[in-house]
């Protein structure tokens, strides 16, 4: 008899905030204003369900992303405040291969065969390894399943740094479409997340979340 398929929410706080843009992660393809190629996970399917939430801590902007230039996103569950989330029901099995191609690891792999393996028994945080995203916390529950993001073992410790006109323009919009946010609300959001003060004003912020907004 086969054993009953493990369902557990991804949260989702960056880019994959579009449901467009994390569809790249489970079926393949390349996003609007990226530069790289996924190859999706072993089972393309949709999410069961989406959901807009919010959970406790903040946003971090560090590091370089070879996808967008610039800063990324890192959830730091210490940090003061609400994260605007997106969160998608999927199988444990597509989560890890969402995680491994995060990490520029081959869905399917070691690292997501491990991960998928010890899901269910992450009461809080695991840390897979050193890498940018190789960090699994758990966010409580919602409607029974699990809910669970990745990020940097040590978000709060990392360099801020600003994050590109593509990466924010994809964030903007995914807030947009997860949460309905207008675009004075996104600036004010984004504003006080370390990095930003980088190389963005509230001003600038305003302009760039108000792109393509409905009129």
């Amino acid at each position: 008899m086969r054993s009953e398929v493990l369902r557990v929410w991804y949260v989702a706080y960056g880019s994959n905030l579009g449901f467009a843009r994390f569809r790249c992660y489970l079926a393949g393809g390349r996003p609007h204003g990226g530069s790289r190629v996924y190859a999706g996970c072993r089972d393309p399917a949709d999410p069961a369900e989406v959901a807009a939430l919010e959970v406790p801590g903040g946003l971090v902007f560090a590091g370089e992303s070879g996808v967008w230039g610039g800063a990324m996103a890192f959830y730091d569950p210490h940090a003061p405040g609400r994260v605007a989330c997106r969160a998608y029901l999927v199988t444990a099995e597509q989560l890890a291969d969402v995680a491994a191609q995060e990490m520029r690891r081959p869905p399917g792999g070691d690292f997501a065969r491990d991960l998928s393996g010890i899901l269910a028994d992450v009461e809080s945080v695991h840390t897979m390894g050193p890498g940018r995203y190789e960090t699994i916390t758990r966010l409580g529950e919602r409607a029974g399943a699990p809910m669970f993001t990745v990020t940097h073992h040590d978000a709060g410790g990392l360099d801020p740094a600003a994050p590109s006109v593509a990466y924010l323009r994809s964030i903007a919009a995914g807030l947009r479409e997860a949460h309905g946010w207008d675009a004075a609300r996104i600036a004010a959001y984004l504003e006080p997340a370390p990095g930003i003060a980088a190389g963005w004003s509230r001003e600038e912020l305003t302009a760039l979340a108000g792109e393509g907004a409905p009129r």
